[in-house]
């Protein structure tokens, strides 16, 4: 016999917030975050190239957007507990399988094992477990848990640092493993209720993959700008320490300057968090485009003072598009099929992300970091324009804001 599910009230948002946001720290940090220290060093241990070592990140990003659809069908039907705590053993053995690896095959295949564990286990599915918790309320909790997990760059680079200075990279590998599997795996178990089954009903489903002209334009848009941004990100995620050290910073300066995207991603959520209900969530995309172009201007200007401004304004503005990965879809479509509808906003992205290392990688070789700057900062101008091109689309859709 079958123990009840519970589908009914919420669990308290503080608890779900708290748990979520940590594990989420550990999430990023042990995956997404882990080449911007390791690679180099890895590369160097080993004697792989470079390019080899960043594109198990693209390997891992190309699954990951693969099974996104999936994965947000799945919370829609069943919750995110199951899932969120499959995506941390899912990490803890790809790490496994990092540390033990001898040859590039099994270090790539290591990373299509994280691949499913960041499908499974990135913001993408945590917005989506909890749109389906609160429904339309989910904004708060959204923006709450991006607000914890903002400092996962600013404790885990340093983490990853320290722990590849005692223990080598293989080392860290497996010291995340355990975080994992310790830390993580029992956060989401606990904290998270079991939901009872939904079965989404046909028109549910169409509601998730918009069908009507004006609703399907809008969602292409959308879709777009949270591509782009999330090209903009991945770049940045394992380039900026590269750029600062271009710059003529040493190691210890540039992680400092870089762990600055933390803080700087939480400050710009609590002001969303604490002014944001007042404005559409298209606003504050608008403004993280400006936020981001601005920080890609003043790094290109030169000079460290400027360029640390320019790494804060970066941080400013990437931190208010996590928060519009889920509360921008949540406003314009509605609750109704949110999860379904987060996978399939997540999987263009992260395709694109796949790409995005490698991309890098070949700006960096042939123009260097001022080149690479400036195409990132045409792909966020790009991207206010964008975003201005939403705001007719909506009122043709005339969906008002949650």
């Amino acid at each position: 016999m079958h123990a009840p599910a519970i589908s009914a009230p919420p669990p308290p948002r503080l608890k779900v917030i708290l748990a979520m946001g940590i594990a989420q720290i550990l999430a990023w940090g042990s995956s997404y975050y882990l080449p911007a220290v390791l690679a180099a060093p890895i590369a160097a241990a080993t004697g792989w190239s470079l390019s080899l070592v960043v594109g198990g990140l693209s390997l891992g990003l190309l699954v990951s957007g693969l099974v996104s659809p999936r994965i947000g069908a799945w919370i829609e039907a069943r919750g995110g507990r199951g899932v969120l705590a499959g995506s941390a053993v899912l990490l803890a053995g790809g790490l496994v399988l990092m540390g033990l690896a001898r040859d590039p095959a099994m270090f790539l295949a290591a990373w299509l094992v994280l691949g499913l564990g960041m499908g499974a286990g990135l913001y993408d599915p945590a917005f989506a477990t909890l749109g389906r918790l609160y429904g339309a309320e989910a904004r708060v909790a959204i923006i709450g848990l991006t607000l914890v997990a903002g400092f996962a760059s600013t404790l885990c680079w340093p983490l990853s640092a320290w722990l590849l200075g005692r223990l080598g990279w293989r080392g860290a590998a497996f010291s995340y493993a355990a975080l994992d599997l310790c830390v993580a795996l029992p956060l989401y178990w606990c904290a998270l209720p079991r939901e009872a089954p939904r079965h989404a009903p046909p028109r549910a489903r169409r509601r998730a993959a918009p069908a009507v002209p004006g609703r399907a334009m809008l969602f292409a848009a959308v879709a777009f700008g949270l591509t782009l941004a999330s090209v903009i990100a991945a770049v940045m995620s394992v380039y900026l320490l590269v750029i600062l050290h271009a710059r003529g910073m040493d190691e210890a300066a540039a992680v400092g300057i870089g762990a600055l995207v933390g803080p700087c991603q939480v400050g710009a959520r609590l002001l969303d968090l604490l002014l944001g209900r007042r404005l559409h969530p298209v606003w504050t995309t608008l403004l993280s485009c400006v936020l981001v172009a601005a920080g890609f201007i003043l790094a290109l200007v030169g000079g460290t003072p400027v360029l640390i401004g320019g790494v804060i304004c970066y941080g400013l503005g990437i931190g208010l598009r996590s928060i519009v990965r889920g509360t921008l879809p949540l406003a314009l479509f509605g609750a109704e099929g949110y999860a379904v509808l987060i996978g399939r906003l997540a999987f263009p992205a992260l395709i694109a992300q796949a790409a995005a290392p490698s991309v890098g990688a070949v700006l960096l070789a042939h123009g260097g970091s001022g080149a690479m700057l400036w195409v990132l900062l045409g792909a966020a101008v790009v991207n206010i324009a964008a975003t201005l091109a939403i705001w007719p689309l909506m009122r043709r859709t005339a969906r008002p804001a949650c």
